[in-house]
């Protein structure tokens, strides 16, 4: 592991100058005024205290930062962790999130030890799809509570009680808590979208140093503050938020709440190799560069192993701190761990502030979050690809928002998989080759494999009086199926008198063949190079 394990940092800093080090600081600086609402906001959707947020965005940002495989992703709680971090919580406790936590990171630290950060990049586009967009439509729905101050004590995980207590309180809707989330959202709107179009690039680069959501933080909680605003904040709903990092504590377990999180755990650590491998592949198109998948799964795995010691959640890769860090000049993991220190930093002068924050914002915020999050268009577009891709991605944006995300996330990947071995199927071919009562020449196509080993069967039903010939130069994959499919057509020809001849067989083919016998069985005469001679010397 030791020489496996190399973070990207080491790398990043050969050549490191003065000005390098100021636009990492820059970067990560502005990064951190980015964290600073999100990271709240998440752990509070979350069913947890804000302060369990910025403490995955200090500890677990520094991590990823220190220990990570990209040179520019920025790690902290995510917005696709909500829905499941919020049931966990619901169903058993926060000390549970903590459990759940540190095994999603030993699954991480294995994914990374045994180098398959590479078949995440395998998982479907539709089932990523519509994965993240059943959870942006979850996180929207969490939010209704606090978007319309409604005075619910607990919120439901499932969608449809979560609607029916909805629709219940409704007529409890807090008017001052809804102009204040309304509000937020349009000011959001404009300063993201309407004014950059009427300032020069020059203005509206500069307008973008202050992040919509720490500015409409900053604006909500002072007008809330100076016009005594009737709404709940976070210090009337949490209290005081510590102004530092808390001691280190190992959370205690026991092994039938293991085998109870075993579930939950996996999904997160899949969840999370997703979200920061995705979100690392992104980040390599702007900064001309290429991530270390493993070195990042095995740095996401210690710093969610790191969390429950320090009270946090669930830490992956943001997307969306992560292109602020790449917009604003970053060069290297240094910005990352400038995010870090940064928000510690706001955390230790600013904490008598931010238990001033309304609560209202913050949903505005995430709601907001929740529709940038959401591949929209792609509802849109369905009608363009085949039926297969529609079903599959909308089958698991409903599972994910009817059932729940680990339901989704397996009926997605045993969906593409099925239709992978129908459409592989599809594709073998057996052509007929040469046709004569005495001997056939059959010409096979694509990959022998347990999906298309009745083509074999088929063939064992029309067997010719003489010779049996199988031109394998177009095989380019055949598996122990394929082979066994081939053995028991090789004992219907002994059966039946007739030779079976082998032609054009690839090395796969050929080592797989050797190995389960069938080559000797039929002898060196029967396995030749072109079928076309094998014609001759049959039918001379």
């Amino acid at each position: 592991m030791t020489r496996r394990f190399k973070p990207k940092l080491f790398e990043a800093l050969r050549g490191y100058n003065r000005g390098r080090f100021f636009k990492d600081l820059g970067a990560g600086l502005t990064v951190s005024v980015v964290a600073l609402p999100l990271s709240m906001a998440f752990a509070i959707a979350s069913g947890l205290k804000p302060e369990a947020g910025l403490v995955t965005a200090i500890v677990g940002g520094l991590l990823i930062s220190a220990l990570g495989g990209s040179r520019v992703q920025i790690g902290g709680p995510a917005g696709a962790f909500i829905v499941i971090v919020y049931g966990i919580v619901l169903q058993h406790g926060a000390a549970g999130l903590l459990l759940a936590t540190l095994m999603s990171g030993l699954w991480l630290l294995l994914m990374g030890v045994l180098r398959l950060g590479v078949l995440i990049r395998f998982i479907p586009v539709a089932v990523v799809i519509g994965f993240t967009n059943g959870i942006a439509v979850l996180i929207a729905l969490l939010q209704l509570k606090d978007f319309l101050g409604l005075p619910i004590a607990h919120m439901p995980a499932d969608v449809i009680s979560l609607m029916g207590v909805i629709l219940t309180h409704l007529d409890q809707t807090n008017p001052a808590t809804l102009m204040l989330t309304l509000g937020s959202l349009m000011l959001m709107a404009v300063w993201q979208f309407a004014l950059p179009k009427l300032l020069s690039p020059r203005q509206a680069q500069r307008l973008a140093l202050l992040p919509s959501p720490m500015l409409v933080m900053v604006v909500a909680t002072a007008f809330t503050s100076l016009a005594h605003w009737p709404v709940e904040t976070l210090g009337s709903r949490f209290g005081d938020i510590p102004a530092g990092l808390p001691s280190l504590a190992w959370p205690g377990f026991t092994w039938a709440q293991v085998r109870s999180l075993w579930a939950p755990s996996v999904t997160l650590a899949i969840l999370g190799a997703i979200t920061s491998l995705l979100c690392a592949r992104v980040a390599d198109g702007m900064v001309e560069d290429r991530h270390d998948p493993n070195q990042e799964l095995m740095a996401q795995g210690i710093a969610n192993m790191a969390m429950p010691l320090v009270g946090g959640m669930p830490v992956t890769g943001a997307i969306a701190r992560t292109m602020a860090n790449v917009k604003n000049g970053a060069s290297s993991p240094v910005a990352g761990m400038v995010h870090a220190l940064g928000l510690l930093l706001m955390l230790l002068l600013a904490a008598p502030w931010v238990s001033h924050i309304p609560l209202g914002a913050l949903s505005a915020i995430l709601i907001s979050v929740a529709w940038n999050m959401g591949n929209w268009r792609a509802f849109a577009q369905l009608k363009q690809f085949r039926w297969s891709y529609r079903l599959t991605l909308v089958a698991v944006f409903l599972l994910t928002v009817l059932v729940n995300l680990t339901v989704a996330f397996e009926v997605g990947l045993l969906a593409a998989c099925l239709i992978f071995v129908y459409r592989i199927s599809n594709l073998t071919r057996c052509m007929p080759l040469h046709q004569s009562a005495s001997v056939q020449v059959w010409g096979m196509q694509g990959a022998l494999f347990f999906g298309a080993v009745d083509l074999l069967e088929n063939l064992s039903q029309q067997l010719p009086t003489h010779a049996l010939v199988l031109d394998c130069s177009g095989l380019i994959y055949m598996d122990s199926s394929g082979a066994d499919g081939l053995h028991n057509l090789w004992r219907t020809c002994q059966r039946a008198q007739v030779r079976l001849v082998l032609t054009g067989l690839n090395q796969q083919a050929t080592d797989l063949l050797r190995r389960t016998n069938l080559l000797e069985q039929l002898g060196a005469e029967n396995v030749q190079t072109d079928w076309a001679d094998s014609l001759k010397s049959l039918t001379g």
